[in-house]
């Protein structure tokens, strides 16, 4: 219980603005340790090859999310319909991203499945399709989704293919009221292996311990990160909307200090996707980029953003799986709509 709040803050780094608000997932898995006793994290090497792993995560818009809670129902609905599938219970449950709410919220529905938790997952980040996780990359077929939304209905969808699941499931996310819980791509230990990001849960534990009594968070959490420091300044305009699903807009903020002058906007899609300065792309996805408040190095959430927050634009590289062709063309730049070819943010910030 005593590693949730490090966790927490180290998910909402992770996040890149999406995943949902961590402090309903803190609070839920607070109350469930105390409830149902701590929860077990696991390696994959771990687990015996046939055992089932149940990724699961919330889908839809985070600003829903504040409103519409997920319960303890959803993932037992979930966790049964996957048993009465299978055959079997789960052995494990997986975050699908270790970013936001999805990252913690994993701890509190653990508990009260009593099975352990995975130190994996399958982004190293947060994304807003359902297609873009690890296992899509990795090619492992998506052909089961279990969904369950606080009104108690669960639907079982067998896609053809991953672009097919985003669609299908997206359509059933928004006739929940834009917020359900999701399990996808459910698969043993031995497919897991060279399938998904592991380590994740404890990186972004030791990002949240980073900051912990630091004199200078902000340092500490960049050199925790190896990020480049895109600017510091203060938030001057928000445009953001609510649509099929997910949040979408853009943020401005105008540096102060030595950098005023500057100016950097932010494109927005549940996550922070690109930032641009005046024209010059400073970083893109699927390279991370994070907002976090100057003082405290807090990450700030998308729909989080005010007008007149002192803030600082983080940008760090992503895991080398999001690198490949394929991970480019799943959740580079050109699949979110930007007509730009992928430049690493290393290469970026030195150009």
């Amino acid at each position: 219980m005593n590693d949730i709040p490090a966790l927490a803050r180290g998910c909402a780094v992770l996040g890149t603005g999406g995943g949902g608000d961590v402090r309903t997932g803190s609070l839920a898995a607070i109350r469930a340790i105390r409830e149902y006793g701590p929860v077990p994290l696991l390696k994959l090497d771990d687990l015996p090859g046939d055992a089932l792993i149940l990724p699961l995560s919330g889908i839809g818009a985070p600003t829903v999310s504040h409103e519409m809670i997920h319960g303890e129902d959803e993932p037992k609905r979930i966790a049964e319909e996957a048993e009465r599938l299978f055959g079997r219970p789960p052995s494990a449950i997986m975050s699908s991203e270790i970013g936001g709410a999805n990252g913690v919220a994993p701890v509190a529905w653990v508990a009260q499945l009593g099975v352990p938790l995975l130190d994996a997952d399958g982004m190293g980040r947060a994304f807003p399709e359902v297609q873009m996780v690890s296992m899509y990359v990795a090619g492992i077929p998506a052909d089961l989704v279990i969904m369950s939304d606080v009104a108690g209905n669960v639907v079982t969808i067998r896609p053809v293919d991953g672009l097919w699941s985003e669609r299908i499931a997206r359509a059933v996310c928004v006739a929940a009221g834009s917020h359900a819980l999701m399990s996808d791509y459910l698969l043993t230990a031995d497919r897991a292996r060279g399938a998904v990001i592991e380590g994740t849960v404890t990186r972004a534990l030791e990002i949240g311990r980073a900051t912990e009594g630091a004199a200078d968070p902000l340092a500490a959490l960049r050199d925790r990160l190896g990020a480049t420091r895109l600017i510091t300044g203060k938030l001057t305009d928000v445009a953001r909307r609510t649509t099929g699903g997910f949040v979408r807009g853009t943020a401005t903020i105008e540096g102060t200090g030595d950098d005023r002058g500057r100016r950097l906007t932010l494109e927005l899609q549940n996550e922070n996707l690109v930032a641009d300065e005046g024209g010059r792309i400073r970083a893109m996805v699927p390279d991370l980029i994070t907002v976090v408040d100057t003082e405290t190095a807090a990450a700030i959430q998308t729909e989080a953003l005010r007008y007149g927050q002192r803030v600082t634009v983080l940008a760090w590289p992503c895991d080398p799986l999001w690198r490949t062709p394929k991970g480019l063309e799943t959740a580079g730049p050109r699949a979110f709509g930007y007509d730009l070819g992928y430049v690493p943010v290393e290469e970026l910030s030195h150009g």
